[in-house]
């Protein structure tokens, strides 16, 4: 059995309040997932380092990010709500690994046992932490923390934060940004319901104009019922940046606009009308909250025929209008669904998610040569993962925050598009970006 320390702390803030948005909307799909969504990561530590460092870093995580000590209250005559503690220990274990063995092994091995484990919502504080050592020294050391923590790039914002504790720079004495609790307090506020009436206004127009259907249906249904698949392609990467350049847009609105045609062609309906995932961090007071403030933004995109730049303009003006009506109550959203399905008389199917983890932008970098596009198309690896029955959405596409490549995970219910659709939505994805940038015809790519 690993050791435990009890780390106390005592941070600035606390209460009692609905949950804010973003923490709602997580909170939603852990319920149709039936999972906490726990998001884990190992850290090899410098030579020298201590427990009491970690216990150090710790304490300053948890008094600095009101999310790192907020729990839920389950109530079952209404939502959920958020407990924010004020003070209280959080527990730090200590795992020896074997002396003959790589600590590193053991410290993954922590990882998927911390994630694996389950996790009360009342009681269990949203993060755990284990610091590895190997005869005698740490080396790892291994962090969990459940989603309503952060999103991706609350995630990123606490990263740096972290580092430039560890460098001993200056911080400002309280975090940038409204913190859950504040977040809830403004969301029941007049402009922020503002917000949410002219949100759910145009989710509505949207929902009452776009086809119900958005796969073919159980075409090659699947035991286990979900199947992922990992694809990375450099060549996808380099390419969206050339496009990029030559249509002053970002490599998000290109690889969104790619994703749209390798969906209309694998699936053979369109307009393609997708999630997108939206961190909302161009709003001021979110910039640079450690939260969950990402919500999904309704984008249609009827990219069926036209030229790929075109189609990457087409992508930009519906993106740019969707995500400014991407933050809203999503208790009011699911009944606004639900209310519209009734009147049209069909059910409305709009679980199709795109998710690009990546910091957005321009890069500086030099646009890529011929060459050196088409010598990344040889490295280009598509493989499947897990598979398994737990619920999950219908599809769900994640870039994660690779910086030189295009790293992608696709997940899919068989019920409704077949594992051969998949594959074949994320390989035109790159055949299709590839071609747009000149070097090659999308069909002698994908043939």
């Amino acid at each position: 059995m690993p050791d435990r320390i009890m780390v106390p702390f005592r941070g600035a803030g606390s209460g009692v309040d609905e949950l804010s948005w973003g923490q709602r909307e997580l909170w939603g799909g852990m319920r149709r997932q039936r999972t906490w969504m726990p998001m884990g990561i190992v850290v090899p530590l410098l030579d020298g380092s201590s427990v009491d460092d970690v216990v150090a870093e710790l304490r300053f995580v948890v008094e600095r990010y009101q999310s790192m000590r907020t729990r839920l209250r389950l109530r079952p005559d209404g939502p959920p709500q958020q407990v924010l503690s004020e003070a209280g220990e959080m527990p730090l274990e200590v795992v020896d690994a074997p002396e003959d063995g790589d600590p590193a092994v053991t410290a993954a091995e922590v990882q998927r046992r911390l994630e694996d484990t389950a996790f009360d919502f009342e009681r269990d504080w949203p993060v755990r932490t284990a610091v590895i050592r190997h005869r005698g020294a740490p080396t790892h050391q291994v962090t969990v923390v459940c989603h309503l923590v952060a999103d991706g790039f609350g995630a990123m914002v606490l990263v740096d934060e972290v580092d430039r504790w560890r460098r001993s720079e200056a911080l400002d004495a309280s975090p940038d940004g409204m913190q859950p609790l504040e977040q809830a307090q403004w969301q029941r506020s007049p402009a922020g319901q503002r917000q949410c009436a002219a949100a759910l206004r145009h989710w509505e127009h949207t929902l009452r104009a776009i086809p119900a259907r958005r796969f073919p249906g159980p075409v090659d249904p699947r035991r286990p019922r979900h199947w992922q698949a990992g694809f990375a392609s450099r060549a996808l990467h380099l390419a969206a940046r050339v496009i990029a350049r030559r249509t002053g847009t970002d490599r998000a609105t290109v690889l969104l606009t790619a994703f749209a045609v390798g969906l209309t062609e694998a699936t053979g309906i369109h307009p393609a009308v997708v999630k997108v995932v939206v961190s909302n961090r161009f709003r001021r007071t979110l910039a640079g909250s450690v939260s969950p403030v990402s919500q999904p933004a309704l984008c249609v995109l009827d990219v069926d025929g036209l030229p790929f730049d075109e189609a990457v303009a087409l992508t930009g003006r519906r993106a740019l209008t969707a995500y400014k009506h991407a933050y809203y109550d999503p208790d009011q959203l699911d009944a606004l669904i639900q209310r519209v399905g009734r009147e049209r008389g069909e059910e409305l199917d709009i679980a199709c998610y795109f998710n690009d983890r990546r910091p957005q932008g321009a890069t500086a970098d030099p646009a890529p040569s011929t060459a050196e596009v088409r010598a990344a198309l040889a490295e280009t690896r598509f493989h499947w993962m897990a598979r398994q029955d737990r619920p999950n959405e219908r599809l769900f596409l994640t870039i994660s925050a690779t910086p030189d490549t295009v790293d992608l995970d696709i997940c899919g219910d068989t019920e409704h598009l077949s594992p051969a659709m998949l594959e074949a939505c994320v390989r035109k994805m790159e055949a299709v970006t590839v071609a747009a940038a000149g070097l090659a015809p999308a069909e002698e790519l994908t043939g």
